[in-house]
């Protein structure tokens, strides 16, 4: 079946998009956009939870933000190659959805999943617009490429006000309690189990500091923006 998103998503995880661009998200989904996320793996090898309870925490993440579409390709955890079959997986999503705009987490970050499904997409999205690719799905090419930070950042070429829409996000992150729940007995320590959500509201708000509003989300763009001059107090982008 074909759909037609205004945006695509994609994640080496479940809960990435969500860290990096939660408020975006619930944002266009409320202006009635046809929002989706791709997963590209079930993080199996998560130190907490498991691929079922994952895919639980997904569906409300997913509920809570107003997805309109979400999918799992089950790509392996700590295994992504972009191999051609990896690759292919990729085309036939971007194909199938036609999505006017793609975010991908950005090329820099700790954890080498984020990296690598990086690359692998802007691959994938190279090879979904020729014409003599072989797929169950006819070429596209995506109108827009913008890439969203996990855990690292960098200075953002542009940023979205998410003030309005905040609240969504922190609750999409905490339908993740497997992640981000530290529960005695139950649990391992980790990074994300360390007021991880509150260090992500606190880039926000520093985020949001920089253009006068509360919170706002940063993005990188490859190619230059085409923007109107504005010479109200406040410009944005998006």
């Amino acid at each position: 079946m074909n759909t037609n998103l205004d945006f695509l998503i994609f994640a080496a995880h479940a809960d990435d998009a969500e860290i990096g661009m939660g408020g975006t998200i619930a944002k266009y989904s409320r202006q009635q956009y046809a929002v989706g996320i791709c997963d590209l793996t079930q993080a199996e090898m998560s130190s907490n939870g498991n691929v079922s309870l994952r895919k639980k925490e997904a569906e409300l993440a997913s509920q809570c933000l107003g997805l309109q579409y979400r999918s799992n390709l089950q790509l392996p955890d700590r295994g992504l190659t972009g191999d051609k079959q990896q690759c292919h997986a990729i085309v036939e999503e971007i194909r199938k959805n036609k999505p006017a705009v793609v975010f991908i987490p950005y090329w820099q970050d700790r954890h080498p999943d984020h990296v690598k499904c990086s690359q692998i997409v802007d691959d994938a999205l190279f090879t979904a617009k020729l014409r003599r690719y072989e797929s169950d799905y006819e070429a596209w090419t995506v109108n827009q490429v913008y890439y969203y930070f996990i855990n690292d950042t960098v200075h953002p070429n542009f940023v979205v006000d998410v003030t309005d829409d905040y609240d969504v996000k922190i609750q999409a992150l905490q339908a993740y309690q497997s992640q981000f729940m530290f529960i005695e007995g139950q649990s391992v320590a980790t990074p994300l189990t360390n007021q991880y959500i509150e260090r992500v509201q606190a880039r926000d708000l520093l985020t949001g500091q920089s253009c006068q509003v509360k919170y706002a989300e940063g993005f990188i763009s490859r190619k230059p923006l085409l923007v109107n001059i504005n010479v109200s107090p406040i410009i944005t982008t998006m």
